[in-house]
């Protein structure tokens, strides 16, 4: 921890500091900083995420209740985060997707309804974890990119080694695709002229971290669906589909994001994964249900959280 504290010293104490990893926080505390505030990414409440002497934000009420009872970290003598440390803000969501959101939600309800390729947006853990279960869906979806049914965008951010396992283990992918590696100049324009090429398939690449990672919000604006696992990407306002956790902590990502009509239950092995996405293509309804709900949750500032964890650090900081 000695090395936050020197990486904060110099800063002054009064600046408003967001950490969004509880280490951060941590160290921003000890170094003196007085407005910090810890951002929770995770659903599930854990002792690990705590940074005493920070305000805590999370973005569920299911966090909040779990966090503010201390719940399942230790003996239930605990009483629990005294009143102002624990605030639920909402989903912290990248400011272009909020600002954009009823705009890009409109044109995935008019692509739906003009029964246009669904656009499936696929971000690839540098781990390559699920990488089996990605293999499986993409050769379930085979006969549908030729019929042009759907179109994948898989962003395999500063990662190429999934691409060379995914060719080598379907070699007739090679033909359905485009490849943009190291191209984030392009990949701006695409969301500039809302164009989207025409092969069943569009890979991306960037050797540049932030590019490698950044793209996928870029591309989360022209996709219709999301697939993922449950992680931080659970909150964000576009349908998704969950593919098989990695952490057990993942779970309750997954099952919020279901609850309140965003996203769908985990599939937990390929056989889930079929039906669930066979479903999405064929029943439109439950796509359409889910912009619509997206919609709602927008008007009651669900998805407004990064914007309330500036406010929250301002206030306190006056």
């Amino acid at each position: 921890m000695q090395s936050f504290w020197c990486l904060y010293n110099n800063l002054p104490k009064e600046i408003p500091f967001a950490g969004t990893h509880v280490w951060a926080a941590q160290g921003a505390v000890h170094s003196g900083l007085e407005a910090v505030c810890n951002v929770i990414p995770d659903n599930w409440p854990m002792g690990l995420h705590l940074s005493e002497g920070a305000v805590h934000t999370v973005q569920t009420p299911f966090a909040f209740q779990g966090y503010k009872r201390l719940h399942g970290m230790a003996k239930s003598t605990l009483k629990g985060m005294p009143e102002g440390a624990l605030v639920e803000t909402g989903h912290y969501v990248d400011h272009e997707l909020v600002h954009h959101l009823p705009d890009d939600t409109a044109r995935r309800l008019k692509r739906l309804k003009e029964k246009k390729p669904l656009r499936i947006l696929v971000p690839v853990g540098g781990a390559g974890a699920g990488k089996t279960l990605l293999r499986d869906l993409l050769l379930h979806l085979l006969p549908r990119m030729e019929k042009k049914e759907v179109q994948i965008l898989l962003n395999f951010g500063d990662h190429l080694d999934i691409w060379n396992y995914l060719k080598n283990e379907i070699p007739e992918l090679v033909k359905y695709t485009r490849t943009h590696f190291d191209d984030y100049a392009g990949c701006l324009r695409m969301i500039e002229n809302e164009e989207v090429y025409e092969e069943p398939v569009q890979a991306f690449y960037h050797q540049d971290i932030f590019q490698a990672v950044y793209s996928t919000n870029l591309l989360m604006r022209e996709a219709d669906l999301l697939v993922t696992k449950p992680s931080e990407l659970s909150f964000y306002p576009i349908p998704k589909l969950f593919m098989r956790r990695v952490g057990g902590h993942e779970a309750y990502g997954a099952i919020y994001s279901s609850q309140i009509g965003d996203g769908t239950m985990e599939c937990r092995d390929k056989d889930e994964l079929y039906v669930m996405m066979d479903a999405l293509l064929d029943s439109p309804e439950l796509l359409q249900k889910m912009n619509e709900q997206i919609l709602a949750l927008y008007e009651q500032k669900v998805y407004h959280g990064g914007y309330e964890v500036v406010k929250l650090l301002t206030v306190k900081n006056k």
